[in-house]
């Protein structure tokens, strides 16, 4: 299971959003340094277990109520909910292949902590996908809402990973290496990698439910902004 969308270059670059991460440069080691003030104590294991488990959980049951209401939205978990669609498969086993390709980047772009973390959390969604069929069923009644509440639940699920320095892996690593390899801004490059992932949604859902992706993934995008912003939080 998104990854999100605008999620990722926002969880890349906390609290810059897409448009302060096409225009300035982006340096994942150098801002984690910067966010910790000399004094925190970083998060125990024990710390970070349960906000995994949190946060897999916020994340599980958002994107459960996307696919309740056949909605897409942006990112790795945008493309799981499409190909979803289109095959019947289980959208969280299909987020956990889908982001198979991009683990080296984030270790890579990432450092090894951050990317160890990251591939712990990445099978407990795909659990928490497998599991959920046999443990409720979402009937939606507005898919409007379901759009607005899903997003809002894979914003804050994303933001707990990243406040305990992991993430759902997804297009943010790739947007990162492109900035390095100087190709083009890590925000440019997500930005246009969720404008594809939403126009693929186009060749399943109806233009209706399109809309209503991109609205999931604007919430998604603005719970982030509004709560990840650097100095806000000292513990990793």
């Amino acid at each position: 299971m998104n990854g999100s969308g605008p999620a990722d270059a926002l969880l890349a670059r906390p609290g810059a959003g897409i448009l302060g991460a096409m225009i300035r440069p982006f340096d994942p080691r150098r801002l984690a340094a910067a966010l910790k003030p000399a004094d925190a104590r970083k998060h125990t294991r024990f710390e970070d277990a349960v906000a995994f488990c949190i946060a897999v959980v916020l994340i599980g049951f958002g994107l459960a109520l996307l696919q309740a209401a056949g909605l897409a939205t942006g990112g790795v978990a945008g493309i799981a909910l499409i190909l979803h669609f289109a095959t019947s498969w289980p959208a969280g086993l299909l987020f956990l292949l889908v982001n198979a390709p991009f683990y080296a980047l984030v270790f890579r772009t990432m450092g090894r902590e951050f990317g160890l973390k990251t591939l712990i959390v990445n099978p407990m969604l795909a659990g928490f996908g497998a599991l959920a069929p046999h443990a409720f069923a979402i009937e939606v009644r507005s898919e409007p809402f379901a759009a607005v509440a899903g997003g809002v639940l894979l914003g804050m699920g994303v933001l707990a990973l990243a406040r305990h320095r992991a993430s759902v892996g997804g297009f943010s690593a790739l947007a990162i290496y492109l900035q390095e390899r100087g190709v083009m801004r890590a925000g440019l490059a997500q930005a246009l990698t969720d404008c594809f992932v939403i126009a693929c949604a186009a060749a399943v859902l109806d233009p209706r439910h399109v809309a209503l992706s991109v609205l999931s993934a604007v919430v998604l995008s603005i719970v982030l902004v509004l709560n990840h912003k650097p100095g806000r939080y000292s513990g990793f």
